[in-house]
């Protein structure tokens, strides 16, 4: 670690004055305000309020609309989820009131919907002058779904609608809150995310902390947004560097830091990468204050190239089958938002950490995640989480947009840790049947094979080889993994990405071939793809494939093809390598004998490091701080 980090690490013991305490609570909480347009234009206004009839005048915290035109907030960010206040908090009636410049008459409707979308109207209100007006709704029909909006009718003149506001009865004392951004080589990302935080006045206040936790060598502190919006924070603001250790470990700093200071405060974890909505920080926070237990309150995940499409409304984890990300029964996934809503209440096995809130209690019961480095570090913290009593809600209507992910190629390096890690995480919590998962590796490594992914194969083997090391390969926080999971993939030409105009063949020999549909009977032609593999009876020529046709049981037809990457920046030249198959096929089979026969003894192994590897002193040597 170099003097500056050294220097940052030392100026991190002294936490932010407004952390250290809690905070007295107002008579009434807001739950959620009213926002009109987003944080970018590429974000449409349609996600947080629709009008009809006429072209409205928006800000961020105000709308205009003509006369003669209607107004409502049944949208994405518009919405309050109802069936989750009900469920999860203390909340038992909630009261949603505006602010209404009146030119003519304006009539207010509070709308509810039930699981199946069925609208119904719950309170009225006819304005003929300006000044507020309050509505009150039960929460007492919203258990399996349905949410509250309001609608707005400008009759005979043009209507404002300002400091629209949900509220609820508030507790005594509302929690400290500080926020972690982790960081590694995206300083301008991170910079606009800092400023985003600064950019609201309500959110800025709610917070206590914010840490950016930088392990990168393109420096946050160099840019000037950040060195512009450093001010807004006050003392509020800290700014720590430190060894690249992942997203782990740079989530893990702020747990870490937060919890030293004040063992009583929340801490939201959020990506540098993302498009922040700052709203979302304060729906989170009050959810959090106000519910039954202390509960992990996850946002949701919008698409950055596709900004109204939701990721997914909630997901889970299939540990026996080592999957993660797996969609809830009856969530929505890869959904526009300008379309649709999510009606029914689906409930998170765990929540991913592009932005997540973590109570106190969970840190102070189940201590600071595992050093895995990076991928399933959030998915491990909030099983473990859930086995000690703590449930995740993936709040609807609290989002923030992050990369899309089906822009990221699959045969990647960092599919080494995601091998790797999911292994840990179902030694941590599961029985696993050595039986099943080696049958399931084989089966996903002779697809690859098929497919001419050498490196891919390689690159999940050495996952799986490194895990049989024992929790030993943890103790360096992923450090050297990662350098020899990104290094050792350069054997392997079909890993290189090319410029699409200039691939290492001759263009004009490509011939395009398009995929027909998945086979009825894929393990069948799997094994007809591996022996046309083996043998060489495959279809010679250079061969060109897009994305969308790249599947195992095209690509296997052919013996030399060039695949657009998923990036859609590039392609890559797979050709068919008999030797090397054959290499990588005796080693498949010797580590997935191993793994099966050496399975029940490394659960134990990993199983017992857990107090050790999650412990501060731990954390505290992999930091270089001394934690006395």
């Amino acid at each position: 670690m170099d003097q500056s980090a050294i220097e940052a690490v030392t100026e991190s013991n002294d936490a932010p004055a407004a952390l250290r305490g809690g905070h007295p609570a107002p008579a009434r909480l807001v739950l959620a305000r009213g926002i009109f347009t987003g944080p970018s234009a590429k974000v449409s206004d349609e996600l947080y309020a629709v009008v009809k009839g006429g072209h409205a005048v928006r800000d961020r915290h105000s709308i205009r609309v003509p006369k003669g035109a209607t107004a409502h907030t049944n949208t994405y960010f518009g919405r309050f989820a109802a069936s989750y206040w009900q469920r999860w908090t203390t909340v038992t009636e909630v009261t949603v009131s505006a602010l209404l410049d009146v030119t003519g008459k304006a009539n207010v409707r509070l709308v509810a919907s039930d699981i199946a979308g069925h609208r119904r109207i719950i309170a009225t209100a006819v304005a003929t002058a300006s000044g507020p007006v309050t509505l009150t709704a039960p929460l007492d029909q919203y258990v399996d779904g349905g949410a509250l909006w309001l609608e707005f009718d400008a009759v005979g003149g043009e209507l404002g609608i300002s400091e629209l506001a949900w509220t609820a009865a508030a507790p005594e004392q509302l929690r400290p809150v500080a926020i972690a951004i982790c960081t590694f080589n995206r300083a301008e990302d991170c910079a606009h995310t800092v400023a985003a935080l600064a950019s609201d006045e309500t959110v800025l206040a709610a917070i206590d902390a914010v840490y950016v936790v930088d392990q990168g060598t393109d420096l946050v502190e160099d840019r000037p947004l950040f060195q512009q919006v450093k001010p807004a924070f006050g003392d509020k603001l800290r700014y720590l560097r430190q060894p690249n250790l992942g997203g782990a470990g740079g989530f893990t700093r702020g747990l870490y830091e937060v919890s030293a200071t004040n063992e009583h405060a929340d801490v939201i974890l959020m990506d540098d990468d993302i498009l922040c909505e700052p709203e979302t920080v304060l729906r989170l926070q009050a959810f959090a204050n106000l519910t039954v237990e202390p509960t992990l309150v996850g946002a949701q995940m919008l698409f950055l190239l596709n900004p109204d499409f939701l990721n997914v409304g909630a997901e889970e984890v299939h540990l026996h089958e080592l999957k993660h990300g797996q969609k809830v029964p009856k969530a929505l996934r890869n959904t526009s938002m300008l379309k649709k809503n999510q009606e029914r209440r689906v409930d998170a096995g765990y929540n991913a950490w592009w932005t997540c809130l973590i109570p106190a209690e969970v840190v102070k019961k189940i201590g600071l995640p595992v050093p895995i480095f990076f991928q399933w570090d959030d998915v491990e913290y909030g099983i473990r989480a859930r086995e000690n009593g703590f449930v995740t809600v993936t709040l609807p209507n609290a989002a923030v947009w992050h990369a899309d992910f089906y822009w990221k190629d699959y045969d990647d390096w960092a599919r080494y840790f995601s091998t790797r890690n999911s292994l840990i995480v179902g030694a941590l919590h599961a029985d696993l049947d050595g039986k099943a998962i080696t049958k399931d590796f084989f089966r996903y490594i002779a697809e690859h094979l098929v497919g001419m992914q050498y490196g891919l194969v390689h690159t999940t083997l050495q996952g799986i080889e490194d895990f049989m090391k024992g929790p030993q390969i943890l103790r360096d926080g992923g450090i050297d993994a990662l350098a020899a999971a990104r290094s050792s993939r350069g054997d392997y030409p079909e890993t290189i990405k090319h410029p699409a105009a200039t691939p290492p063949v001759n263009s004009a020999d490509i011939s395009i071939r398009r995929a027909s549909g998945e086979p009825s009977r894929v393990t069948l032609v799997l094994i007809k793809r591996a022996i046309a593999q083996w043998t060489g009876r495959t279809q010679k020529g250079l061969i060109g494939v897009t994305r969308e046709d790249a599947h195992w049981w095209h690509v296997g037809l052919f013996d030399h093809v060039v695949v657009t990457d998923a990036s859609q920046s590039g392609v890559r030249v797979r050709q068919r390598d008999k030797a090397r198959a054959r290499a990588l096929l005796i080693r498949t089979f010797r580590t997935l004998r191993k793994l099966r026969k050496e399975l029940p003894a490394l659960q134990a192994q990993y199983r017992a490091a857990v107090p050790e590897l999650t412990s501060r002193e731990n954390w505290a040597r992999l930091y270089g701080i001394d934690p006395s």
